[in-house]
């Protein structure tokens, strides 16, 4: 099979096409044929070794000090079982499913092998590859910190970056939790977010954020435009700052309470199958779609790193793996 391989950090240029061994399925595994996956804020970090303040070190002892430990990226795909382990009874050859390898990695290839208790369904009627495909990274995080910061109905929430992969995740299914959205995005994309729920988009170039009379109870900070001690200025009392994207000191300081109660959440977000299982059923029912930037070949996957390395895609960046 074919496969990109990252084998040293850096640009785009960095990634080659090579010829890699096919898996083979052992007991309690499936092999899956890869039709389609994504290029997300994962990948291009791991890729470039572009971690958060205070993480470069920390990130490269984790996932490799001189090159990606896992040359091969890619944390969600979807595609069809073409073959299965011993032993293997909840998936059988031809069915169509959704996967979630996350930290794991390796959907970047034309095959992949997962375990069939692992991060793995079957995509629900109505449901389409491209759509599967981007359905996990954004919607995992979201549904992870949705729960950690406790959203319920009638709290207002601050997304903050509505547009990307876990934005505009963040954006529908808080208001599905009964939330009030308000989100920020750049001038191009308010109409974006204002159809993914949001019931107000606010132009972060034209207005200062920091400055807003408004109160939340949630703030969402899913690019890193924000610090916990800004965010406690627009936070009502036991409000939550969520540092999705956080760097080292959000991380160190995720257990601090701030004055009124407030507090800072932060760190890994859960691979848990039961929300790749939740996120397929919102997709089937229409209740949450994951916006698509652009759609690229499989030879064009460094252009795709290359979308997701400018910061303004919208959604995912989906690459068409086969047909």
């Amino acid at each position: 099979m074919k496969a990109w391989f990252a084998r040293r950090y850096g640009g785009p240029e960095v990634l080659r096409l090579e010829e890699a061994p096919k898996p083979v399925p052992k007991p309690g595994e499936i092999l899956v044929k890869v039709h389609a996956t994504t290029v997300n804020s994962g990948d291009r970090r791991i890729r470039a070794c572009d971690f958060p303040p205070g993480m470069k070190t920390l990130g490269r002892l984790a996932l490799g000090w001189n090159r990606p430990r896992q040359p091969i990226l890619g944390t969600e795909l979807a595609g069809v079982v073409e073959a299965i382990g011993q032993g293997v009874t909840k998936f059988s050859p031809g069915e169509a499913v959704y996967a979630f390898p996350g930290g794991k990695m390796g959907a970047h290839a034309e095959y992949v092998v997962l375990k069939q208790d692992g991060p793995v369904a079957v995509i629900p009627q109505g449901v389409d590859m491209q759509t599967a495909a981007a359905l996990c990274f954004g919607g995992s995080t979201a549904l992870t910190y949705l729960r950690r910061g406790g959203v319920e109905a009638g709290q207002s929430m601050l997304v903050l970056g509505g547009s990307g992969a876990v934005g505009s995740a963040m954006v529908q299914l808080g208001k599905l939790k009964g939330a009030e959205i308000t989100a920020t995005t750049s001038a191009g994309n308010l109409d974006l977010v204002r159809s993914l729920g949001a019931d107000t988009v606010i132009d972060y170039h034209s207005t200062d954020v920091s400055g807003l009379a408004e109160r939340f109870d949630v703030i969402a900070d899913t690019v890193g435009a924000m610090d916990f001690a800004t965010a406690q200025k627009l936070l009502r009392p036991n409000g939550r700052y969520l540092a999705i994207a956080g760097a080292m000191k959000e991380m160190l300081g995720s257990l601090r309470k701030g004055p009124e109660g407030k507090r800072m959440i932060a760190g890994p977000a859960d691979e848990r199958l039961e929300d790749i299982v939740e996120l397929g059923r919102l997709a089937a029912s229409a209740h949450y779609r994951p916006p698509i930037d652009q759609i690229y070949d499989w030879a064009d996957m460094p252009a795709a790193h290359a979308q997701a390395d400018t910061g303004r895609k919208r959604g995912s960046v989906v690459v068409q793996v086969a047909q």
